[in-house]
């Protein structure tokens, strides 16, 4: 497997964390993704160090969703104490870095709403810093617009800025955009995780993700344009939906990464 290749726990949320550390394992995937919610409860932050120790793959990143308390306009200040707390999750695990999904906008224009994520954020960078975890946004689809307020590769760009913290592209939720090369060349001085998925032309529910190679995104292109505007990061295969259930995630999953594998290979990453 090539060694730039991750795997998100997204697609294993049926299954204990053991079990997932257990696939990459097998699969020889050297990265791994993992999801804060299914790590935080009773017993579970253990578990995680447990599967760990054996050896093999590492956690690069945690997934976190942060003011959904209930949402940016209306938080207290819990959404900061959870992503502490999933900070210092980060780093007891050993992962360098954890995305957020921001939490909607309220009643809130997107300005108003990205000025206030960037004051409910503030706190939480100086632990991040002192514990050696980057927080990072990632883009969503417009469907998430109840729990993300960042859809486009430009309004991500421009709240990470404001925000002060990294960047995550994912390319299942901006694959269709405009002039995405240079949008990349843009991004890059901030970017520090792709994931990357596939969507097959009709499907229209959400997620949708589909297997690298059985849709419509042009990855190996958009990689390459990654590659060449200096993105030296690992890959994260983001897999959820209908049709990794239907064949299931470790199927799926493996054939994901042995897809991925051979584009990075033919690209020379």
């Amino acid at each position: 497997m090539h060694p730039r290749v991750c795997l998100h726990q997204v697609a294993f949320m049926g299954q204990s964390t053991t079990a997932f550390v257990a696939f990459c394992r097998e699969a020889g995937i050297d990265w791994m993704t993992m999801v804060n919610p299914h790590l935080l409860g009773p017993g579970t932050l253990p578990e995680a160090e447990a599967a760990l120790a054996q050896g093999g793959p590492r956690p690069m990143t945690l997934n976190q969703p942060f003011a959904h308390f209930p949402d940016i306009e209306r938080d207290n200040g819990e959404a900061a104490e959870r992503l502490n707390e999933a900070i210092e999750a980060a780093a007891r695990l050993g992962a360098p870095q954890l995305y957020i999904v921001t939490g909607g906008r309220g009643s809130l224009d997107w300005e108003g709403a990205a000025q206030r994520l960037a004051t409910l954020i503030a706190p939480c960078r100086d632990l991040a810093k002192a514990r050696g975890v980057r927080l990072l946004v990632e883009n969503a689809n417009p469907f998430n617009a109840d729990i993300h307020i960042a859809h486009t590769i430009d309004d991500t760009v421009r709240l990470a800025e404001m925000a002060g913290i990294g960047l995550c592209i994912d390319l299942g939720a901006c694959w269709y955009e405009g002039d995405l090369r240079t949008k990349f060349a843009r991004a890059m001085p901030l970017t520090r995780l792709v994931q990357v998925s596939d969507y097959v032309l009709g499907d229209r529910s959400t997620p949708s993700r589909a297997v690298p190679g059985d849709g419509a995104v042009p990855l190996e292109r958009q990689i390459g344009w990654l590659l060449d505007a200096g993105y030296e990061g690992i890959f994260d295969l983001e897999l959820v939906g209908p049709r990794i259930e239907a064949e299931g995630a470790a199927a799926a999953s493996r054939r994901a990464a042995e897809n991925l594998s051979e584009i990075l290979v033919r690209l020379g990453a």
